[in-house]
């Protein structure tokens, strides 16, 4: 009867240990927790810009992510110049009519291709993302010499007009402010894939280069010049600085953004 007492006491006791060392997440396990948090960079072909994105782990090598960005966009015919016959301030695009800018939200896919051997090394992924483009432009405004006598003239702050007004009649552009209440906005869709590259040494910190391919449409075309062919069509090149947090709530005190500036950070691996 004791030894049958004793084998019912050791198969309890078997049956206990693994549910006390569930409480010990191993590498496999504490990669499900790691989601991110980051900011880019962006410099396009077509302008340059900002990023959010909030991603958070599918399984050991997949991502979602939803991303806010933001940026301008140039018209490849603009060059910067001065007025040829007076000393003016500052520079202006003649027959440029309006500053566009646009807003983005997407939601992407990332596919880690090649994971970090250790934290020295770099990890190769690539993502593809896609979503509704908001272009927003507002008419930029000009100060126009307009001749009073032989040796004077009157400044006045209109839109340009390339008819009218040669590029030595132009003084510099007006204030940005001027025309901001005639902003108008066209809706439109993207679509963005390239690989990133993340060679962070630290395991709690996201640093990383981005390179690859964007798609912008907008049912009518952006008038930003007055002298060339506007696009409604947008296929940019980009390159991007990405940094930020590997968030993990096992430690919510390292989830915070002052986080990346301390001293002291975790250089454990991953």
């Amino acid at each position: 009867m004791a030894m049958k007492k004793l084998l019912i006491i050791i198969f309890v006791g078997l049956g206990i240990i693994p549910i006390f060392g569930q409480g010990e997440i191993d590498e496999q396990q504490k990669i499900f927790f790691r989601n991110e948090r980051s900011f880019a960079f962006l410099l396009n072909s077509d302008g340059f810009g900002i990023s959010f994105r909030e991603a958070k782990r599918l399984n050991y090598r997949n991502k979602k992510y939803f991303e806010i960005e933001a940026g301008t966009i140039k018209h490849p015919k603009e060059y910067r110049d001065r007025n040829p016959y007076y000393q003016t301030p500052g520079t202006f695009v003649y027959g440029k009519m309006n500053f566009p800018f646009y807003l983005r939200g997407s939601y992407g896919f990332q596919h880690e291709m090649f994971h970090k051997a250790d934290l020295g090394g770099v990890a190769v992924r690539y993502f593809i993302s896609g979503g509704p483009s908001l272009a927003i432009y507002k008419p930029i405004y000009y100060k126009v010499l307009y001749p009073v006598s032989n040796y004077e003239f009157q400044i006045v702050e209109e839109k340009l007009d390339v008819i009218t007004h040669p590029p030595y009649d132009i003084y510099s552009r007006a204030s940005f402010t001027k025309g901001l209440s005639e902003m108008k906005l066209i809706p439109g869709v993207y679509g963005k894939g390239g690989l990133n590259f993340e060679y962070s040494k630290e395991e709690k910190l996201i640093h990383a280069v981005e390179a690859g391919l964007a798609l912008t449409a907008y049912p009518k075309e952006i008038p930003i010049m007055a002298t060339a062919d506007n696009k409604s069509i947008y296929f940019s090149l980009f390159v991007s600085y990405r940094f930020g947090l590997v968030i993990d709530p096992l430690n919510p005190e390292t989830n915070k953004i002052s986080y990346i500036f301390r001293r002291k950070r975790t250089t454990a691996n991953y």
